[in-house]
């Protein structure tokens, strides 16, 4: 079973980091597991232009084209590989990072496909694989009591594991607070939660 993790912090070895890292440890107890990890601020990933070619390009095709080169084109091949995915991301301004905004805006036609709901024209996955993941986001700030005010972030990507990776969430964690609180009481359940998506 092949486990993609997708890091969108701008910060290596911090919050979002370190609870990956425990959720593919989680994910890694069974010994049929292999996890490959991709920290997006070290790649070059360029911004969608809109151009289409990728939704346009035939519906029967697992993986549209993408008109655009930089390194997804090596990433585009690990998404289409695995069987299970890890998203991490910090809440920055209610959403995810940047990083993980154009990350995401890059795969949704390359993955989906026109579809017919909710409207006509909204994507579809391309992919007949039932895969699953995980999501993992993180505040500095705001506790886990009001993570309904500002985490729009678990939303954005689980309409994108449904749209077009056909990937269905088995789980979600918000550690908030943790520069008062730490990240010490999330790692238990960023370990669970990596064991539940490959159990």
């Amino acid at each position: 079973m092949n486990v993609l993790a997708i890091v969108g912090s701008y910060r290596k070895g911090k919050t979002v980091d370190t609870l990956v890292a425990r959720a593919s440890e989680g994910a890694t107890s069974n010994e049929r597991v292999q996890v490959d990890k991709i920290t997006l601020i070290e790649k070059d990933i360029r911004y969608c232009r809109n151009c289409m070619a990728c939704r346009n390009d035939d519906p029967a095709k697992e993986r549209a084209r993408c008109a655009v080169t930089d390194d997804m084109d090596a990433i585009y091949p690990m998404i289409e590989s695995a069987d299970r995915f890890i998203f991490g991301t910090p809440v920055n301004e209610g959403t995810v990072t940047a990083v993980m905004k154009t990350f995401l805006e890059r795969t949704v036609w390359v993955f989906g496909k026109p579809g017919t709901r909710p409207i006509p024209g909204c994507p579809t996955p391309r992919t007949k694989r039932k895969k699953k993941a995980i999501i993992i986001v993180s505040s500095g700030i705001v506790p886990p009591l009001l993570r309904r005010f500002c985490d729009d972030a678990t939303a954005l990507i689980k309409s994108d594991c449904a749209s077009s990776w056909g990937a269905k969430v088995v789980g979600t964690l918000y550690a908030g607070a943790v520069e008062k609180r730490g990240i010490d009481r999330y790692l238990p359940k960023a370990y669970k939660l990596g064991k539940k998506l490959t159990s």
